[in-house]
């Protein structure tokens, strides 16, 4: 009971977080004639009420699709339908197709953060609950610590209620699905990742991580025995789960093409704004969007996602434990978010939920990815005036996960996993790495703090006037780049005798 009473101490200040969030502004508010994202998602409502589902993603006269146009896989669309109903008995003016486009009030604010705040407590925060209750090690003040972080981490929070969007409804079912894998629920975990990939095509940075897990634990226990009866369930409930959720759609050949058009939107170009990946810093340098044609772009892009994805899915195919799967989950996401095409400075959102995975396991080392992939998104958020809950979240959870998790005290050598790196620098004389990587991340803080604040307080040269958001995705982007080859390292060293680590499902 006592243990239950903390969990629900932890949702409350986890709600009231993202409740105070909610409470400032969001992007392009008054700021016609596109607004911004939460437009784009009242457009959608608007959109999915008044038209027929051939309709939704097809320009039409009454479907401006350059008019935040819906470019998010089926469910999506019925998630804003269901939204649409509901708005339109509270008051029909919010989804009135063409006169409600750019409206904006205090109650119509009101409904749509409670839009967001309901989906997190039906999908994102049970799932976050179980997974610390049922998948993480240790006390139960441990695992309810490590749950207080998990909910508290800034930049899912800034961006849902403070930017506006749903990003926790297909991570939810992304968690759901490494719960239920983590309980040998297979094609239960399978159908939920199903429907995250269905609600998000982003979802595809951690496909290839859930297909080996999956398909190494099938040929582990036999594809003449046991694991083909078990290949034969998943491969059901993924057909049986894709076809619900595209059957509006699978009926003509040219609406299932349409969807797919506008859910990877190639023309778009190889990244946008500044953002911390390996293809905007290098363009500092090298103007490789000038240089390179768009088919040259996306080849390239594609070969580079790979070779950076290969290693880490072939060691979990190899050896498919919960371990194992947590980590190709990181180092997948990662890969694709450094070298994919058409990354958005909000894609980092989709490394952070499995980073938070192993806040039990590795706390100082996940800390530090959190808070830099949180300050990677400054430039967005100072654009929506969400300065002051950067500041104040970004504290929060960095004071509290520090010191719920004793992160900045347990953290040898042993701890941290850095026995592998003695190895790979046995030229140079023994270094206490663990001293090193502590010096490196009160540096990196301090980088961070004095970035924020020279953002906000000094003004770039005329001539370089995008100094500030350039130097904020080049530091983040060397954060990203060093968090992808630590979790490598770590994925590809022997692990520790734990339990999570031996578990094969």
């Amino acid at each position: 009971m006592e243990t239950w009473s903390l969990v629900t101490l932890c949702v409350l200040l986890g709600v009231v977080t993202r409740w105070g969030v909610s409470l400032n502004s969001y992007s392009g508010a008054g700021k016609p004639p596109m607004f911004g994202d939460y437009e784009a998602q009242r457009h959608w409502q608007e959109v999915t009420y008044n038209l027929p589902p051939k309709e939704w993603y097809f320009n039409t006269t009454d479907n401006d699709l350059y008019y935040w146009g819906l470019d998010y896989p089926p469910l999506t669309a019925y998630h804003s339908l269901i939204c649409a109903h509901v708005a339109k008995i509270i008051n029909p003016e919010w989804v009135e197709l063409h006169s409600s486009r750019g409206y904006e009030s205090a109650a119509h604010k009101l409904f749509m953060r409670a839009t967001v705040l309901v989906a997190d407590l039906l999908i994102y925060i049970p799932a976050a609950v179980l997974y610390c209750l049922y998948l993480t090690e240790g006390s139960s003040m441990k695992k309810v610590s490590t749950l207080l972080c998990f909910l508290l981490y800034p930049g899912l929070i800034l961006i849902d209620y403070g930017h506006f969007q749903y990003n926790a409804v297909s991570l939810g079912f992304a968690l759901w699905g490494v719960l239920a894998l983590g309980l040998s629920w297979d094609a239960f975990g399978s159908m939920a990742f199903c429907l995250a990939l269905s609600y998000k095509q982003m979802e595809l940075y951690h496909a290839l991580p859930f297909f080996c897990y999956l398909l190494g634990k099938c040929v582990k226990l036999g594809l003449l025995g046991r694991g083909f009866f078990l290949l034969v369930r998943i491969a059901s409930t993924v057909l049986v789960t894709f076809a619900l959720c595209w059957l509006p759609f699978l009926s003509d050949p040219s609406q299932a093409l349409q969807v797919v058009r506008r859910i990877f939107p190639v023309a778009r170009g190889l990244f946008e704004d500044k953002v911390a990946n390996t293809w905007c810093s290098l363009n500092i340098l090298i103007k490789i969007r000038s240089i390179l044609s768009s088919d040259t772009q996306i080849y390239l892009s594609t070969a580079c996602t790979l070779l950076a994805v290969l290693p880490s899915c072939v060691r979990l195919l190899m050896k498919p434990t919960l371990w194992q799967f947590k980590l190709a989950l990181v180092n997948s996401s990662l890969a694709f978010f450094l070298f994919s095409y058409q990354v958005h400075e909000k894609s980092i959102l989709l490394v952070a939920l499995p980073a938070c995975l192993l806040l039990n396991d590795l706390p100082l080392m996940v800390i530090w990815f959190l808070q830099a992939s949180t300050f990677s998104m400054l430039p967005l958020l100072l654009k929506d005036g969400l300065l002051v809950p950067y500041v104040v979240t970004s504290l929060a959870f960095l004071f509290f996960s520090i010191y719920l998790l004793s992160a900045l005290e347990n953290c040898t050598e042993e701890e941290l996993k850095l026995g592998a790196y003695h190895k790979l620098l046995f030229f140079l004389p023994k270094l206490d790495l663990a001293c090193i990587v502590r010096w490196k991340f009160y540096i990196s803080v301090t980088v961070m703090a004095g970035l924020s604040f020279a953002s906000v307080v000094m003004a770039p040269p005329p001539h370089l006037p995008d100094l500030f958001p350039v130097l904020v995705s080049v530091v983040s982007f060397c954060h990203f780049l060093g968090t992808f080859l630590y979790f490598t390292v770590v994925q590809f060293s022997e692990p520790t005798s734990r339990k999570s680590q031996k578990k094969t499902n």
